[in-house]
């Protein structure tokens, strides 16, 4: 039992760096690959489909964490409970960027928006980065580290902008990718978070704080079961929107 609530506590968190990455990476690079409005406005529509369902798998996460583990949420909330406030905010501010931007035509307001998606993902992926090199090498490293993982986040943005992008956008994904390729690239960052997500994982050693196993047998049965459930719509969505996005939607 103890197994299984590690591997789902495992699946979400890994699900969320990879999904949700690529999302936060695209509006952290967003000045680099759109030059105008419309642009700015073909990136967005290269993530809208997706981020809210990406943000699922987070809250997932979150509450298989309290659930199951809540020695281990209530000691991450504690130790950690700045960068979680700074990365809430982000979160917020960074989606009432893409839910606004198409609200109102004018130059101001959609500038105000993309303002509002890049800082917002700059603030999630250092607020991930600050948590991350605390948890593996301690605070000494954080500025540092919190860059480092940024930098891994915006890399997994721009991977994922070059395998959903046409035009001058994608041409310039291309050149700040070099030659690894748009396929590779996108596996080589997927990797890189998965990594750094299993070394998190394991200096955080939640086998050893699971929680009990009349609560075990009572939260991960249904779970488990609803687990598909969730999948299968975010899959519907993946297999409908794969192709690469030729002109702006409505954000």
């Amino acid at each position: 039992m103890d197994i299984v609530a590690v591997a789902v506590l495992g699946f979400f968190a890994l699900g969320y760096l990879v999904l949700g990455g690529s999302d936060i990476g695209t509006g952290m690079v967003l000045p680099l690959l759109a030059r105008d409005s419309r642009e700015r406005r073909l990136v967005v529509t290269a993530i809208a489909p997706f981020f809210l369902g990406n943000e699922v798998w987070l809250v997932a996460t979150v509450g298989v964490l309290a659930g199951a583990f809540p020695a281990l949420e209530s000691a991450l909330l504690h130790e950690y409970f700045a960068p979680f406030v700074v990365l809430l905010v982000g979160w917020v501010v960074r989606d009432t960027g893409l839910w606004l931007r198409g609200r109102v035509d004018g130059h101001r307001w959609r500038a105000s928006c993309d303002t509002a998606i890049v800082a917002g993902s700059w603030a999630v992926a250092l607020s991930w980065g600050v948590i991350f090199t605390d948890v593996l090498v301690g605070s000494s490293a954080g500025p540092i580290g919190a860059l480092v993982v940024a930098a891994l986040f915006g890399a997994h943005g721009l991977a994922f902008a070059s395998v959903r992008l046409t035009g001058p956008p994608r041409d310039r994904v291309r050149r700040l990718a070099g030659p690894v390729g748009e396929g590779p690239l996108l596996a080589l960052t997927s990797a890189g978070l998965v990594v750094l997500g299993l070394f998190v994982g394991l200096r955080l050693a939640p086998a050893s704080l699971v929680a009990d196993h009349a609560t075990l047998a009572f939260l991960l049965p249904p779970l488990v079961l609803a687990t598909p459930v969730l999948l299968a719509p975010q899959a519907w969505v993946w297999w409908t929107f794969r192709h690469r996005v030729v002109k702006p939607a409505y954000l």
